[in-house]
């Protein structure tokens, strides 16, 4: 789609291709694992939230009414949940290498949300939701680990400039 003038070029995120696929979210990478970091993944997958809570949860409604309820932060790891003491160099202090910890509630829930395989139009829903910069966070995470690298600028370019305060950290 040619860049016309301010115009962007929407066209990829808004209108879902024709057809009866037209719904269907491509998946790029590992199908079982979302490509999320093994240490991060082993923790969510034993998890007791996500395994007893999470797999109560059977509907997208559901799953974004618990993002809005619990998330407070965006995270892998709950804070002071991690051991990095004595580690030194690259490792020490670095979020996602060394030891694991309490995996957190978002990436519960975002793995979840791939358990569910969302079609376009929900993962539309989640971006575009108001109701929580924690819901949209979790949509814009759920394209960066689960949609085609060529696509990624298609899906974020319209939410570029937006200034809603969003902690990373756990609070």
């Amino acid at each position: 789609m040619a860049n016309v003038g301010n115009q962007l070029p929407t066209q990829a995120v808004s209108k879902p291709p024709s057809g009866k696929h037209g719904n269907v979210l491509p998946l790029w990478g590992n199908e079982k694992t979302m490509n999320l970091n093994p240490m991060i993944l082993t923790n969510v997958l034993s998890s007791p939230y996500f395994k007893v809570q999470l797999y109560e949860l059977k509907t997208y409604h559901e799953v974004v009414d618990e993002i809005y309820f619990k998330v407070t932060h965006i995270e892998p790891w709950e804070k002071g949940s991690r051991k990095t003491a004595g580690q030194t160099g690259m490792c020490g202090g670095v979020r996602g290498v060394g030891t694991g910890g309490i995996v957190s509630t978002a990436f519960c829930l975002l793995y979840k949300l791939f358990t569910l395989k969302l079609t376009r139009k929900q993962l539309m829903g989640l971006i575009t939701h108001t109701d929580s910069p924690y819901i949209r966070a979790l949509g814009f995470m759920y394209i960066r680990y689960t949609q085609p690298p060529t696509d990624l600028l298609d899906w974020y370019d319209g939410f570029l400039d937006d200034e809603e305060f969003l902690s990373s950290e756990p609070e």
